[in-house]
């Protein structure tokens, strides 16, 4: 009974709009008879009772990676495919980034692969992380999502960020940074997305997608707190030797200060970070070479026409700055076998107290890409 009740129940995130989702909730809150009382908290299971049950709530950003040798197309069909394969592993989201002008990237419009991914699997989340809102009107990015939920109701994820990219994206795109006001976006946003605006925002549904800031500052972890949404804390976007701290602080004054909203109804918190992972640590270091010389980011991360293999990692020739700078990098990344970054991860989100973890597997090679999630899979017993 527990666990269809927990498969049922991770297919779902607040709010709980659509049908049988009070069914699982109802089949979560049976008493176990157990010497002891199992809490289930709405946002993850984590038992640990005597090493019974340990479920932990992880989740997969995905960027449609060009390897070398392939192209655009194949890369956001292996997303399609990495995306069936984490619901299979009985991940729960599945995010998917906006990139502009990245060679290696072929996610640019992730509302329209959203669609595709949630037409290519049967339950599991699927998401943006995230629609940069300075270059979108807030009526349009809430109609692209309202027409995902209204086929795909109670499965969609409008995670979202304030990244003004460079200076020709800004161009390209007409985006005006001066005249930008982050809070006031999201506010009508989610106003547009909830039906509380004087606009008709069709399709009209009786639900609407939760919404997440991606963040790593403590200034708008309290903005997500103040506008009720959810709350993604990234260690991957910067190198940084206090983002621990920074974190800590963030998600605490986030649970503190959250004021539920119609698109999220409770303080769910998600760190995010790199992961390289693989059958040893020592081959998992092998591939973290290639996530090092692409995070150098030169030339705005297009000095690779591709993202770059092992053996192009192995062939650079870096200076003594750079050295530096990789090493640096390493605080945005997870890097071992199933057991080290099992260990790691654990550590992460037990330093952050952070609800779920997000893992971004930015790694040469779709099949590596794919034993990834097997991997954490296996050491999370997902």
């Amino acid at each position: 009974m527990v666990q269809i009740a927990v498969r049922i129940f991770r297919s779902f995130s607040y709010p709980f709009n659509c049908k049988f989702v009070i069914l699982a909730y109802h089949m979560l809150s049976l008493t176990i008879k157990f010497s002891a009382t199992i809490i289930i908290y709405a946002s993850y299971i984590n038992f640990n009772l005597k090493g019974l049950i340990i479920i932990v709530k992880i989740s997969v950003l995905d960027y449609a990676v060009i390897d070398e040798e392939k192209d655009a197309v194949t890369a956001v069909k292996e997303a399609i495919e990495l995306a069936q394969h984490a619901e299979a592993l009985n991940f729960s989201r599945f995010f998917v980034a906006e990139h502009h002008d990245v060679k290696s990237f072929a996610s640019s419009s992730p509302e329209l692969l959203m669609m595709k991914l949630l037409d290519e699997t049967n339950d599991i989340q699927i998401g943006s992380a995230g629609v940069m809102l300075p270059h979108y009107s807030p009526l349009k990015v809430a109609e692209n999502f309202r027409m995902l939920e209204a086929f795909h109701c109670g499965r969609v994820n409008l995670g979202f960020g304030n990244t003004f990219g460079t200076a020709k994206i800004q161009r390209a795109m007409d985006t005006k940074k001066a005249d930008f006001d982050y809070e006031h976006h999201i506010d009508t946003l989610q106003q547009h997305l909830t039906n509380a605006s004087n606009i008709t925002v069709h399709p009209e549904t009786s639900s609407a997608p939760s919404m997440w800031m991606l963040s790593t500052s403590e200034r708008s972890a309290k903005l997500a707190a103040k506008l009720g949404v959810g709350y993604i804390f990234g260690l991957f976007p910067y190198a940084s030797t206090d983002k621990i701290p920074t974190g800590r602080r963030a998600i605490k004054q986030f649970k503190e200060m959250f004021q539920p909203s119609k698109t999220n109804e409770t303080p769910i918190t998600i760190a995010a970070v790199f992961v390289v992972i693989s059958d040893t640590d020592e081959k998992a270091e092998t591939l973290a070479n290639a996530l090092d010389v692409w995070l150098l980011g030169k030339n705005n991360f297009n000095e690779f026409e591709y993202f770059p293999s092992v053996e192009t990692a192995k062939a650079y020739d870096y200076t003594d700055d750079e050295l530096k700078r990789m090493k640096a990098n390493r605080t945005r990344m997870v890097v071992g076998s199933k057991e080290t970054v099992k260990a790691k991860l654990l550590d992460i989100q037990n330093e952050l107290s952070a609800d779920e973890l997000l893992i971004i597997p930015l790694m040469p090679g779709f099949n590596n890409r794919k034993h990834a999630l097997t991997l954490i899979h296996e050491a999370f017993n997902l």
